[in-house]
């Protein structure tokens, strides 16, 4: 392009170091990778009418604050590692407790209904009056405020008494090694009155526990204490040497310290789950006379 004057023609090279320099300009509004082009251009690309030296510095120092703020934006955001575990570990043991107590709460509910069900059936409801083996009259009435395990046989039986007052003990001894529960009374009520005695009681019962109390009396005693725990039994013929077996239901009952029928447990009941079951009454138990 040349001036009116006639003068020399020349180019004026404004329009293309315009062009050349708005395009690493505009790059810079779409990806941070043309941060990085741009800072490789080099000061002889940018004529000094705009002071390329310069944008070229100040490009090179764009490009580094771009990659750090890329660099920022890609890291996680949001609380650092141990604070989720934390989170998390104190989530898990609030939902860990929260389904004990509701495990533990669901149990006292089934022991209750179960203790409701078994008294609506009027099991050990009744008095009786029966002679230990030491010869001292005792009711039921003795043995309130005390828990008691309680079991039905006769100290002729060859196998299954023995083995069932021998649970029994267990169960006790395993109750007694926990210092806080209150102590558990063991009793064994003899369905077999004419052969058993009082000093057929006492030797008898001393082969398994200490406190284990044998209780005996008449016929018609013996008959009423078994009514009133619905405790079937039946003597059976004698033999040659009047030796004969009494057949008897087989049952270890738990009473309450309200002298309440609370559970009973057949023999394929452990020691282990009678004891478990006796703790879990202990824990539930209301006392409805006071």
């Amino acid at each position: 392009m040349g001036d009116a004057g006639g003068q020399g023609t020349f180019w004026l090279p404004t329009p293309l170091v315009f062009c050349r320099s708005i395009r690493p300009m505009l790059l810079l509004t779409r990806t941070p990778e043309a941060w990085h082009r741009l800072s490789q251009l080099k000061a002889t690309a940018l004529p000094g009418i705009l002071g390329g030296k310069a944008l070229h510095v100040r490009c090179r120092l764009w490009s580094r604050q771009g990659s750090a703020e890329t660099g920022r934006q890609g890291q996680p955001q949001g609380p650092g590692l141990q604070t989720r575990l934390l989170i998390t570990a104190l989530f898990g043991a609030g939902l860990g407790g929260a389904w004990l107590a509701l495990r533990a709460e669901k149990e006292q509910w089934r022991l209750q209904r179960r203790t409701e069900a078994l008294r609506q059936a009027s099991v050990g409801q009744g008095d009786f009056s029966l002679t230990d083996h030491r010869g001292q009259a005792r009711c039921k009435a003795d043995f309130q405020g005390q828990w008691v395990l309680m079991y039905f046989g006769f100290t002729h039986c060859p196998d299954i008494c023995p083995d069932e007052l021998e649970k029994l003990v267990q169960v006790v001894q395993q109750l007694e090694a926990e210092p806080g529960l209150p102590p558990v009374q063991p009793i064994f009520i003899t369905v077999d009155p004419e052969r058993d005695d009082v000093t057929a009681m006492a030797r008898y019962v001393q082969d398994f526990h200490p406190r284990l109390l044998g209780l005996t009396g008449s016929a018609e005693q013996v008959a009423q204490a078994s009514r009133s725990y619905r405790v079937y039994y039946s003597a059976g013929p004698k033999d040659e040497d009047q030796d004969y077996i009494v057949d008897h239901s087989i049952a270890i009952y738990l009473l309450s310290p309200d002298g309440l029928f609370t559970d009973y447990y057949g023999r394929a009941r452990s020691a282990k789950q009678i004891a478990d079951s006796v703790r879990g009454h202990m824990a539930a138990f209301r006392s409805v006379l006071h």
